[in-house]
């Protein structure tokens, strides 16, 4: 049987157990997904043999990439003792001590599985510490899988309302109303719209989400002005502000947050943070992680979770944190700021109408011809979205492996080499973008 005929034949035999073929939807693409075989640093092997770059990293949640040996060693050594426990691990409180030695602004902090369920807990606790009901959060921003967090983060023109008041839009089929009524949906980056909606609703909001380098707003970190004056209203408000830092932690040692001058109530973390292995957390101010606290009586609010710091994703997690220092975060955030040049460059000198967006160790590549500020100005058009496609398709077809916003997020093994050989299917892939597209070229 030859290698094509496994992924055929694989995918035949997932069609008939998995909906759609597939456990998660970001891995289908047409004819079938490409089933893996082995990874090893920043590059992945699939079962027809092909070799490509990996910059999409399992959607940022592989730091280090692939199979590192320290991680992968630690892991070994605690699944000979034991993988989850009806009892506490002392390795739990050493992955909570370096976390919150990192960040100013986690006083306390909780694991549970995954960055969806990180945001689902921080908003519960939001509640529990306000007594109130609704949250806010940012037009298009993606925040996990949860019914009042993924709201509105598939607006389109049709559905989105107007811009000084955005309609709460549904993203799966039977949402509950109930649900789009208690979330309230804000600019970013606008600070007047979004504290005019604010005011609307500062009796019943319990919490403010942001995440503040957007991924679905375009990798556009929210302004220093934006941020404060939502922290300002919501301190005259008996309001929480919730960061969901789930990706841009990786941006430095303590996360998006050291950039602005004033501090989250409440933070969200996962991918990363877990060496490879299913995690998420939340963390912040001492008073408010209270109403977590089971000796309270009565309970204010009860959280727990079976597989939340089992001791195999602790040690993860905290071997990888730990190699993830300082001195890799400013080699890996200087390789971004190269890739981001260089990718600029490119698109001057092609003459074509895109951008390139990120900070850190991140970057997005949009066709647009001016970085978009809010939700509204990256929304890709019929042929913004072909021309991703397109690229997305060139570039797997040639090596390389992007999260399916032409989006990048870059590990620890990498080097100028893998963003050089980017680079240069880029160039190669917009030049035949723009034969297809020939509406995308600036100098027509």
């Amino acid at each position: 049987m030859s290698s094509i005929n496994q992924s055929t034949q694989l995918f035949k035999r997932a069609k008939t157990v998995l909906p759609g073929g597939v456990s998660r939807n970001t891995i289908y693409h047409k004819p079938h997904p490409t089933y893996v075989s082995h990874g090893e640093g920043c590059y992945l092997t699939d079962i027809d043999g092909i070799k490509r770059i990996d910059f999409a990293n399992n959607m940022a949640s592989l730091i280090h990439g692939h199979a590192q040996p320290q991680v992968t060693q630690a892991i070994i050594e605690q699944v000979r003792k034991g993988t989850a426990f009806t009892l506490a691990t002392e390795l739990e409180i050493e992955f909570a001590e370096l976390l919150c030695h990192r960040v100013p602004s986690f006083e306390k902090i909780r694991f549970v599985n995954s960055g969806t369920e990180a945001v689902m807990a921080m908003i519960k606790t939001a509640r529990a510490f306000t007594q109130k009901s609704k949250i806010a959060k940012v037009e298009g921003a993606y925040h996990g899988s949860y019914d009042y967090a993924e709201v509105s983060q598939t607006a389109s023109p049709a559905t989105w309302g107007e811009a000084q008041q955005p309609s709460s839009v549904a993203v799966g089929r039977g949402t509950p109303k109930s649900a789009l009524n208690d979330v309230i949906i804000i600019p970013y980056n606008d600070i007047d719209k979004a504290l005019s909606i604010l005011e609307q609703h500062k009796t019943s909001l319990a919490g403010i989400l942001i995440d503040p380098i957007s991924h679905r707003v375009g990798l556009t970190p929210a302004t220093s002005e934006f941020i404060e004056a939502i922290y300002k209203w919501s301190r005259d408000n008996h309001t929480l502000l919730l960061f969901d830092e789930v990706i841009t932690f990786r941006t430095s040692l303590a996360g998006a947050q050291a950039h602005y001058a004033v501090q989250p109530d409440l933070t969200a973390i996962g991918k990363m943070i877990g060496g490879g292995f299913p995690v998420g957390a939340f963390a912040g101010k001492k008073d408010i992680m209270h109403v977590l606290d089971p000796r309270n009586s009565p309970i204010i609010l009860p959280h727990s979770g079976t597989f939340s710091a089992n001791p195999v994703t602790m040690v993860a997690g905290l071997t990888a944190m730990t190699l993830f220092d300082e001195v890799a975060i400013d080699r890996l955030n200087t390789l971004g700021q190269f890739a981001r040049e260089q990718l600029t460059h490119t698109i001057e000198t092609l003459g074509i109408k895109a951008c390139v967006t990120g900070t850190g160790s991140m970057f997005r590549l949009h066709f647009h011809a001016q970085a978009p500020l809010n939700y509204r100005q990256a929304y890709n058009n019929t042929i913004q979205g072909q021309a991703t496609q397109f690229l997305l398709n060139y570039l797997f077809d040639n090596g390389i492996m992007m999260i399916n916003t032409c989006t990048a997020m870059l590990s620890t093994p990498m080097t100028k080499k893998e963003i050089i050989y980017l680079v240069e299917q880029v160039t190669l892939g917009l030049s035949l973008l723009l034969k297809k597209f020939p509406e995308l070229n600036t100098r027509m």
